[in-house]
């Protein structure tokens, strides 16, 4: 019989498909995947430094897993990922879950089975990060969907905001060639997928790192010139790089689709200099107009931060104006949590947390009504919906998502899963729409 293995991921898109890579190394080794670690032999924990929330959550899932590797002393706990790159994290690990076997970073996941050999022949605890700047691409994918795929183009970051720990976790950036980058394209587009989503820390700065350079919008030429892929997404674009070409090529290539992840953090001018976005609201402002007026039908999501330290009333309504002046049809919000290392975790002026819960409360309660009425303008209106899949809720009822990237629930046939088809839009509510096949 064979072994089995578990993988927890926590955090972005780019944790996800690097836990694809890990479970294609697992299942060469003979493992198969199981999604009740009670009967696992393997347990991965993919994890994310962002926002402490998703670092607790890990510690309280590591602690509950004492009795079952009392119970099951040859099953095999590693823990890898962004957490994994900082020397505290590290240490807490090592130091007080001692049941944990394998340690390792995100720049060495091809190197997963010579550590699981090591635990195995040594029996100690193995530790295995590395520190150098290398853009792992050459390791084969275990992908989670059949015809969608996350493609790698850039890792790291050197933006050095003063809120995040990322650049610290994931290096500085480093691009791949556009050759390789094409090539695990056409290899995806011949295997029958058909939408890909282009991943980096800052795809906006996509190349710089090239010699000859090759930027962004022009690496996206070459990806929509492959056969058979008829959708492209990217994530995510840094305001202060998101330049005219880009605009235009989202625009005119008529493979990229007419959506936009485009994080502003805060509307606040003083608080963005703080937070050193090196951008300000009328920067930003400027570019969501020469989106609009581009791409007349672009659809626009954001991320945003509520409690940054030093945020006054004032700081928050700027931000609470920008929403409704953009008018997001998605949007991220996160409190401010305190990232040990990061400059803004040193600043005196940190904001309780009722305040925080507060204004977040307000923002979302502003952003829920503009979804709302966003999708409320989709009724009537047929959309070309890639269908991804059943309902959980509802076996009779597809899923599937517009180039705009809004979510659309249809009656359907598992004939139509992986095709294109238009839907009519019928109904809808803050999150998502209803629709008939046409």
């Amino acid at each position: 019989m064979n072994k089995k293995y578990t993988i927890i991921t926590y955090g972005c898109q780019m944790n996800h498909h690097d836990s694809e890579k890990i479970s294609y190394l697992l299942e060469n080794l003979g493992y198969e995947k199981e999604n009740d670690i009670e009967k696992s032999d393997f347990i991965i924990y993919n994890t994310c430094l962002v926002r402490e929330n998703a670092e607790l959550k890990v510690y309280g899932q590591l602690g509950a897993l004492k009795n079952l590797k009392r119970k099951k002393p040859e099953m095999i706990i590693a823990v890898c990922g962004c957490m994994m790159q900082t020397g505290d994290a590290r240490a807490t690990i090592i130091s007080k879950y001692k049941h944990v076997d394998i340690i390792f970073g995100t720049k060495n996941i091809s190197r997963l089975p010579s550590l699981i050999s090591r635990h195995r022949s040594t029996g100690e605890v193995i530790v295995d990060i590395e520190e150098e700047d290398i853009l792992d691409d050459d390791t084969p994918i275990n992908r989670e969907h059949p015809f969608i795929a996350y493609v790698n183009i850039m890792t790291g970051c050197n933006n050095y905001c003063t809120f995040c720990i990322v650049p610290y976790a994931r290096g500085k950036e480093i691009s791949r060639t556009p050759e390789s980058i094409i090539n695990e394209i056409k290899e995806l587009a011949n295997k029958g997928y058909k939408e890909i989503t282009l991943l980096g820390q800052n795809v906006n700065s996509y190349g710089k790192t090239l010699r000859p350079k090759v930027s962004f919008p022009e690496l996206l030429k070459m990806v929509n010139e492959v056969e058979g892929i008829e959708r492209i997404r990217f994530l995510t674009s840094h305001p202060k790089d998101c330049s005219d070409e880009l605009i235009e090529a989202i625009a005119n290539l008529d493979k990229v689709c007419e959506n936009i992840h485009l994080p502003f953090q805060s509307g606040s001018n003083r608080i963005l200099k703080d937070m050193h976005r090196v951008y300000t609201r009328e920067h930003y402002l400027g570019l969501i107009r020469k989106l609009k007026e581009k791409v007349p039908n672009i659809t626009l999501s954001t991320d945003i931060i509520v409690g940054f330290p030093g945020e006054t009333e004032e700081d928050f309504n700027d931000t609470l104006s920008l929403v409704e002046n953009v008018e997001y049809d998605q949007g991220f919000t996160f409190l401010y949590s305190i990232r040990k290392g990061t400059k803004a975790a040193e600043m005196n002026n940190q904001i309780p947390h009722d305040i925080k819960q507060e204004r977040f409360q307000r923002l979302i309660d502003t952003m829920y009504d503009i979804f709302y009425k966003k999708n409320k303008e989709c009724v009537g209106k047929t959309y070309e919906v890639l269908v991804e899949g059943i309902s959980k809720n509802n076996s009779e009822i597809l899923t599937g998502r517009t180039r705009g990237y809004k979510l659309v629930h249809f009656k359907g046939g598992k004939r139509n899963i992986g095709q294109l088809v238009n839907v009519k839009i019928t109904g809808h509510n803050s999150f998502a729409l209803e629709g008939e096949l046409v």
